[in-house]
Formats: structure tokens, sequence, C-alpha cells
């Protein structure tokens, strides 16, 4: 089959399908290209959902994806992907269309995790966050100057939204299963620190507790939270910021290696079926994929990063092209901003067994810190300061040693700190 005859079809009109595709062309493939979008929008930019879009300062419909090169593409938006039958090299979407294809990329990306009583979630006044959508209708909800607002999980989204309440100057009330703000991440030292910003900006922190219920008033909207230990917190509006879960349902049958966590992949990219073989005409890039890193051996790993949907997006897109690049291993990289407070990192800080403060100090709120795992570097976080970052970053690629040498950027002499992670929690509740 000539190249001009291939048919590539993506499944995703996400950042990473976007750029997927974007690389395809880029890489010379001149066939047919057909981009399958769950959602009525092309593609658009997320972090701004949790942030800009919020307060106001950015509509919703302003956050659109540029195309950075032609892409000749049949666009097929709100019709999602319903199955894949791999022997026939069928996609099929929701009204029913078989799209046939030879090549494929899966982009799907993930959901935001619902709260588990269908019957609460559907409470009005109950929101998630992950789409345009759900952020437009979270801005309406929020200009409507709620009198409380009550948060649900103290994850990075979590945080955004309880700052975006407070620049709006409405009532928040962060509320945490683990023993402070983002501690499943940064850990206890790095997560009290975020606490601590968040108190300042005024809001009100309940770490170390667990919500039994969300209660209504009867005609169905909800108007409080109710904790495991009976206390109630009134609520107007409540956030379930419950983390995501990734996309691939609709991949049952298909016979590929698969769950909520992710579609599995080999170090190359391609999509692995259940017996552990890859399947050279399937890719998948961004938040679906789950895929080994070199950095982090043993496990697979899947990532919601957008620069990592950027990066293994052009990957998937070259691998499909027939370009073979080399296994992928970007380091991670990600970025936060709260309250006025920009919150980098690079790595990935599970697994760690030691944190350092290589600069600044952790009471004055802007600083890095290292995490090492085994004798090596693992991850850095940095607060305020991330010019020194993509030294680090270079320290975590090479994996050289923990704690760091002092000397150099590094200030040092460094007390090891443990990282203070908390046992893991039941994912149904927080």
């Amino acid at each position: 089959m000539s190249d001009a005859e291939t048919r590539v079809v993506v499944v995703g009109a996400s950042l990473a399908g976007l750029r997927g595709a974007e690389s395809l062309r880029q890489a010379g493939f001149g066939g047919s290209l057909t981009i399958i979008g769950a959602e009525p929008h092309r593609p658009y930019d997320r972090p701004p959902l949790s942030k800009a879009v919020l307060t106001g300062a950015v509509p919703a419909d302003a956050t659109a994806l540029p195309n950075l090169v032609t892409l000749e593409a049949d666009w097929r938006f709100g019709d999602p992907a319903t199955a894949l039958d791999r022997s026939r090299r069928i996609v099929t979407l929701a009204s029913g269309e078989a799209v046939p294809y030879d090549r494929l990329l899966i982009a799907t990306g993930a959901s935001a995790r619902t709260w588990p009583e269908a019957s609460q979630a559907g409470l009005s006044g109950v929101h998630t966050l992950r789409g345009r959508d759900d952020a437009e209708a979270l801005r309406r909800a929020l200009a409507a100057r709620p009198d409380r607002v009550v948060i649900i999980g103290g994850g990075f989204i979590g945080c955004e939204v309880a700052a975006a309440c407070r620049a709006l100057d409405l009532s928040v009330t962060l509320v945490e299963t683990g023993p402070t703000l983002l501690a499943k991440v940064l850990g206890q030292h790095l997560g009290s620190v975020v606490e601590a910003l968040h108190a300042s900006l005024g809001s009100t922190i309940r770490s170390g507790v667990k919500v039994a219920a969300l209660e209504d008033d009867g005609t169905g909207r909800v108007v409080r939270v109710r904790l495991v230990d009976g206390t109630t917190l009134p609520a107007d509006v409540v956030v379930v910021a419950l983390g995501a879960v990734r996309n691939t349902g609709w991949l049952a049958g298909s016979g590929l290696a698969f769950d909520a966590g992710g579609v599995d992949c080999d170090a190359q990219g391609h999509v692995l079926d259940e017996s552990e073989r890859p399947d050279t005409r399937i890719a998948a890039a961004g938040d679906v994929a789950r895929f080994p890193h070199p950095l982090y051996p043993g496990h697979r790993i899947a990532l919601e990063h957008w620069g990592h949907a950027v990066a293994q997006g052009q990957h998937a897109g070259r691998l499909l092209a027939g370009l073979a690049p080399e296994p992928y291993a970007a380091v991670p990289a990600f970025w936060s901003s709260q309250g006025g407070i920009t919150i980098k990192s690079v790595g990935l800080t599970d697994g760690a067994d030691g944190v350092v403060i290589a600069r600044g100090r952790l009471e004055e709120g802007r600083f890095l810190a290292v995490y090492g795992r085994e004798g090596r570097c693992i991850a850095a976080v940095a607060f305020d300061c991330g010019r020194w970052l993509p030294t680090y970053a270079e320290h975590v690629a090479a994996g050289a040693p923990f704690p760091p040498e002092p000397g150099g950027v590094d200030a040092g002499p460094f007390a090891v700190l443990p990282p203070a992670f908390p046992e893991p929690a039941d994912k149904d509740k927080a």
C-alpha cells in the first residue's frame, strides 16, 4: 500500500492527538487523516480551565489550540469512539459509523473522577472539572456569587480552583484526606507550605478528614457536605476534585492491554495486546498512554502533564509515519499556578526515599527541593524559583547522585528529610 493510500485515524481531538497529527504530516505522511473527538470542540488548552477561565479573565471558548501545520484532516466532533475491531481495523463511533484505519493513534485522554454515589454526584451545584464545558459551567456557578464553596480533594486541581475562588473573594473550604494539601505528590514538608499558602489566601483547610456524603435540600440541590465524623459543611457549590480516570472503556473487546489507569505501551510507543505483544499499527500518547520510562524502571507510568502530551504526541506521529524514533524518554515536567505562586517540577517524586532543600528555605516559601531514591536524583520541585530548575532536570535525566554534592548551583550542606508521603488512601471518598 502506498503512503497516499494509507489511512491514519487519531482517536482523541486532544493536545496529544493534535500534535501527533501534526507530527505525522511534518514527517511527510500524505495519506488520509481522520481525527475523532468526543467533545463538540476543536482541540483546546486545558491549563487555563482551572485558573483564568474560572475567574472570567479568559473565556472558555478562547482556549482553542493553534494548528502548527496544515493538517488536511477529516474532523469528527461530538461523536466519540465506542469500539475498536483490530481484526477488521475499524473504529466504531457513537453514531454507528465505522471508520476504517491502517494506522491508529489513541489519544483519548482522561475524565474527571466523579463522586462515587451517582445520586449525589448528580445533585445541582455539584461539579467536576476536566473539560471546557465543565469549566464554563463552574465559571457560571462562581459568577453567581455563592456564599459557600466546598472543594473535595486537595490535589493540584483542587488547589487551583480554591485559588481562583479566593481571587473572586468567595468563601471556600478545601477538604483533603491526607495530612496536608498535595501531600500525596510532594510529601508533608512541601505540602505544609502549600497549605500555609492557601490559608494565607483565606481558604479554610480541613486536612486529614473524609467526606461521607453530599446532602441536598429535598429538591435536588446540594446544601451541605457531611464528613465521616458527623460534622457538616454548608455548601452552595461543591467541586469534586478526586483525580482522573483514563478514557479506555471504548477498548473493551479489542484485545488490547488496558484498564482505568491507561492503555499499555512498549518503550517505542506501540500499544500492547493482552499477551504483551505490540500492535505496530497502533500507538498511544498523552494521558491515556501507560509506558515504561528508563528513569523509572520496574513499572509503566501514565502522565497528565501538558508538555508530556506535546512531546509524546509528536513522538507517536513520527512512529506512525514509519520513522522509528528512539524510545520515548523525555523527562516529565509540570507546573501549577496558585495564588500568585508558581510551582514547577521535573521528574517524578513517586518512590522517593529522601528530599533536601537545595535552594532557599521552606519558611520563606521560595525554594527548590530535590527528591532522591536509592542514592539518585529522581525529581526536583521549585516554588517561585524556576530559574534553577533546568540544571536539576539535567541531574534527573543523568541519575545524578543524591543528595546533590554541595557547590555549583547547590548551597549545601544538606539535611536529608523523609519525604513523608501519606499511606495510600481510599480513592472512592475524600
